[in-house]
């Protein structure tokens, strides 16, 4: 066979293996979509927050059961050879809810060190029974989500950065 016959046969595969994969990526939507650089500062501070409930609803859940819940976390250590090392570590979850005098639950969502204030003064949700805190904790994380308390969480978040201010 010579070269010239050769390279056509080279040059005819590849233009049938450029066709089918233009052919198989027709089947997909091509848009000229960007992704974002940085989130919203108030979309961040949403998912911050309702990750720390779903952490309370599994610290709920864990408890109604008669288990332990703790979360995981990273640390990285240098041991004796001077070798880096990432463990991971068991973190304890506290829980945002007590018992009351009058044998009620009442429940505070906390924003970092500061409790989300519902209300002027107001800060905590009464719960009647331990067993309606986990659908209790469900509506807040839904409510926290669908951005209801974005004005409640900011006003946190501001008196969490002052404590930060010399």
């Amino acid at each position: 066979m010579s070269i010239a016959a050769n390279e056509t046969k080279n040059s005819t595969t590849t233009a049938t293996s450029i066709s089918t994969s233009t052919s198989t990526l027709q089947a997909l939507k091509i848009t000229a979509a960007k992704r974002a650089i940085g989130n919203n500062p108030q979309v961040h501070r949403r998912l911050k927050l309702s990750r720390k409930i779903w952490e309370q609803i599994e610290l709920a859940r864990a408890q109604a059961a008669g288990q332990q819940f703790t979360m995981k976390k990273f640390r990285t250590v240098t041991d004796h050879d001077g070798v880096r090392k990432s463990l991971e570590i068991p973190r304890r979850v506290r829980a945002w809810w007590w018992t009351t005098e009058t044998n009620k639950v009442a429940l505070n969502i906390r924003y970092g060190a500061r409790a989300v204030e519902f209300s002027k003064g107001k800060s905590s949700v009464e719960i009647a029974t331990a067993a309606d805190l986990i659908p209790t904790l469900e509506l807040i994380k839904r409510a926290v989500e669908a951005g209801e308390l974005d004005a409640q969480i900011e006003a946190a978040s501001l008196k969490l950065r002052e404590g930060f201010k010399k």
